[in-house]
């Protein structure tokens, strides 16, 4: 019974360092420089991005590659957390691109612009895609 609990502990510990497999969508909400950090669910709070001197989507330092993430909520520890997407493009290659999270969303749903380095523009007709998802140091996303 101990080993078990043991094992389970652990387990909590080192999986979220893998890579897990998600969908990434696109908003054309995030690609407006101009858009309010209050409009998002990581506004205010003692976790939210406003409370830290951030106020519109241009003055996240990784700017346009913003939008959602998958259990981020309102004054959430995810809020401001930094997300390594890598997709497998059809040629074979694999592209990363590093994401700030700035609302809730279902799946990864991000600007427009970040979609298209994401996708090397391939994915738009499809809207959707899916990627390689590991939550990474928020330096990479200059936080």
């Amino acid at each position: 019974m101990k080993l078990a609990f043991v094992v389970a502990l652990l387990s909590a510990f080192t999986l979220p360092a893998f890579a897990e497999p998600a969908y990434v969508t696109w908003d054309a909400t995030y690609g407006n420089p101009e858009g309010s950090l209050n409009s998002v669910s990581c506004s205010n709070g003692k976790n939210g991005l406003v409370t830290k001197g951030y106020t519109t989507f241009s003055s996240i330092p990784s700017f346009p590659n913003i939008g959602g993430a998958p259990g981020n909520s309102w004054n959430s520890t995810l809020c401001g957390s930094c997300w390594s997407l890598k997709y497998p493009t059809p040629s074979g290659s694999q592209i990363t691109v590093y994401i700030t999270a700035v609302d809730n969303s279902y799946q990864f749903n991000i600007s427009p612009q970040a979609f298209g380095e994401l996708t090397d523009g391939t994915g738009f007709e499809a809207g959707k895609v899916k990627v390689r998802a590991i939550r990474v140091d928020p330096s990479k996303c200059g936080m």
